[in-house]
């Protein structure tokens, strides 16, 4: 069985990742992108769908970890009656080969560790063929189909279908051991230096951070979110992942499980405008540049998601190899919802490159007309319902916040000729944008309740609706926002926390329910500080960061009766309103020294 979400740890070489659970075993690793099959898969089953276990012999032995500083260099501190030692995992930032190392340092007195590796291809339909390197001592090679890894450090012997070694340390040594994934037609790659790698990887992780503009509350969990963020970011294409997993089950036991390696422009867009506001403008350059070629062409044939490197095809398929994360199936690979229509996306996409723009980086010959052409297609499909934010799965409708979205999308357009003096049909698009308002507030809000609704003609509310004045179309503290938030609390909050929206009113066409959905309880934070309810944002931000677990990371949602967490992990959107929520008790901190 797969350890508690919350006990995973993330390693990363932004181009993959790998998830290491407290008791030291590494039950998810996909090579060599984050969207490709997995090698290790016990966390969607268990050891028999792939794991690396590494811990001390003694059954007994305690554990702490941490990160070390700010890096994604995981030091796990093993207790034992015979003495203390440390395993320091990390994944080396190179774009030539993916590696996973795994160094056991001696502390104190003398421990022995038991490694074993379960290697399983292809999310477990493939079981390798493992064998030494003739004349090279302490390397394994496995091989199926068109990968190979390489197992470097430890004397491994065969044990039903794993390999099996024990390591003894002393105070004051060390022992590396190394996984290398690579093309199986190709040569076997070279040994790491280990040393090296890690004084590099430490180093380039900590220049990143370092580079973080924040000064406020909350400075540890702002910038754990920011390396989470980064982490998830590809190297070499720019595409920023929604999350390192596929299939962790938002309705435990149930089938709402989804597969959130890609790339949404939505989840982007968002994590671009957080990242702009902390100082990284080549970040903004070069998402810009993987937006423009994954979108390129007819603008009618826009995604609201790609792969990694911009590809199309995300079919989304059950995987029956894998039973799913105790027992929640289908484990799912693709999503579905690539061919949906989600109206509000466009929207995201405007005000993220005008962010952009304002950061300093010019548009080009192709930028801006892509631009315009994305505007003439939202004024082309106007009226035409979507499935949302929240990726319904049943009939399409006039969400509430996609319009608004719309909304967003032609004004940035208007406010990119108007102040910025691009080239552009501002009356026109001025026209539709006011048409749309005048909709909105027309079908979009329910007077008689006070309150913004889901969709037109419904009386409910979603929490996507807090996001309406982080965009501009109305004030926080307005009258209609305030009765939207009265609402929230009313019908979508469980023990505190924000639901997306009332899984038994239908809307989504799934069977089983949710928990409490992290990024909407950030956005919650972000409304209470900018509307001047701080002491709510203050005590609900601080139960919200107390939720992370104990090296900082956030998932989808959290189980509020079981106290866990749900859903994929570690998830950018949760991390970013995470960001966006700290940075709004600064603001109102700022405004409020302004009156003083």
């Amino acid at each position: 069985m797969p350890a508690p979400i919350e006990d995973y740890a993330l390693l990363s070489s932004c181009r993959t990742a790998a998830l290491v659970s407290r008791e030291g075993s590494i039950d998810w690793l996909c090579v060599p992108r984050f969207d490709s099959p997995s090698v290790f898969g016990a966390l969607l089953g268990d050891e028999d769908h792939g794991c690396w276990s590494l811990r001390p012999s003694d059954p007994q032995a305690t554990s702490t970890r941490r990160y070390d500083g700010d890096t994604f260099i995981l030091v796990t501190r093993w207790t034992t009656d015979a003495g203390v030692a440390e395993v320091h995992d990390f994944m080396p930032i190179d774009g030539n080969r993916v590696d996973i190392v795994r160094r056991i340092v001696g502390v104190s007195g003398t421990v022995e560790f038991t490694d074993t590796v379960r290697l399983r291809f292809d999310y477990a339909r493939a079981m390798p063929w493992v064998r030494q390197v003739p004349g090279v001592p302490l390397t394994g090679l496995a091989i199926a189909g068109p990968h190979a890894l390489v197992l470097r450090g430890a004397p491994l012997r065969p044990i039903d279908h794993a390999h099996s070694a024990q390591i003894v340390v002393q105070a004051g040594e060390a022992a590396d051991l190394t996984l290398t994934w690579f093309k199986s037609h190709h040569e076997v790659p070279a040994p790491l230096d280990v040393e090296a790698s890690l004084v590099a990887t430490r180093a380039w992780w900590q220049e990143w951070a370092d580079r973080i503009d924040h000064h406020g509350p909350h400075h540890d969990s702002v910038v754990r979110s920011l390396l989470v963020l980064r982490a998830l970011t590809h190297e070499s294409t720019g595409g920023i992942v929604a999350a390192a997993t596929t299939s962790l089950p938002e309705d435990f036991g149930g089938s709402r499980n989804w597969d959130y390696r890609y790339v949404w422009l939505r989840d982007a867009a968002l994590t671009l405008e957080t990242l702009i506001e902390h100082g990284f403008t080549r970040a903004a350059e070069r998402w810009r540049g993987w937006l423009l070629r994954a979108i390129a062409g007819d603008p009618a044939d826009v995604q609201i998601m790609y792969g990694i490197a911009g590809e199309r095809d995300l079919a989304e398929r059950e995987m029956n190899s894998l039973p799913g994360y105790r027992g929640a199936s289908p484990v799912r690979v693709g999503n579905g919802a690539v061919s949906q229509y989600q109206a509000d996306v466009i929207g995201e996409v405007m005000v993220a490159l005008e962010a952009t723009r304002q950061a300093g980086v010019e548009e080009d010959t192709f930028s801006w007309p892509l631009q315009r052409a994305l505007l003439a297609q939202v004024i082309q499909w106007i009226d035409r319902p979507d499935r949302g934010i929240w990726e319904i799965r049943a009939e399409d409708r006039m969400f509430t916040h996609s319009r608004v979205m719309i909304w967003a999308a032609l004004d940035r357009g208007v406010r990119a000729v108007r102040e910025a003096g691009l080239p552009g049909d501002a009356d026109e698009w001025e026209r539709v944008r006011d048409l749309v308002r005048a909709e909105v507030d027309e079908k979009g809000y329910d007077a008689e309740r006070g309150h913004f609704v889901q969709h037109y003609g419904s009386t409910e509310v979603d929490a996507s609706l807090l996001l309406i004045a982080q965009v501009g179309y109305c004030a926080y503290d307005d009258p209609r926002m305030l009765g939207t938030v009265a609402e929230i609390e009313r019908t979508l909050l469980r023990d505190g926390l924000v639901r997306r929206y009332r899984t038994e009113a239908e809307v989504d066409g799934l069977a089983g329910g949710e928990h409490p959905f992290l990024a909407c309880s950030f956005w919650l934070v972000e409304q209470y500080a900018s509307s001047g309810r701080v002491e709510d944002a203050d005590r609900l931000m601080d139960r919200l960061c107390g939720l992370a677990n104990d090296v900082g990371l956030l998932s989808e949602e959290y189980d509020v009766e079981g106290e866990r967490h749900a859903g994929n992990t570690p998830q950018a959107l949760t991390h970013l309103a995470l960001v966006r929520a700290a940075d709004a008790l600064v603001g109102h901190a700022g405004r409020a020294a302004l009156r003083e």
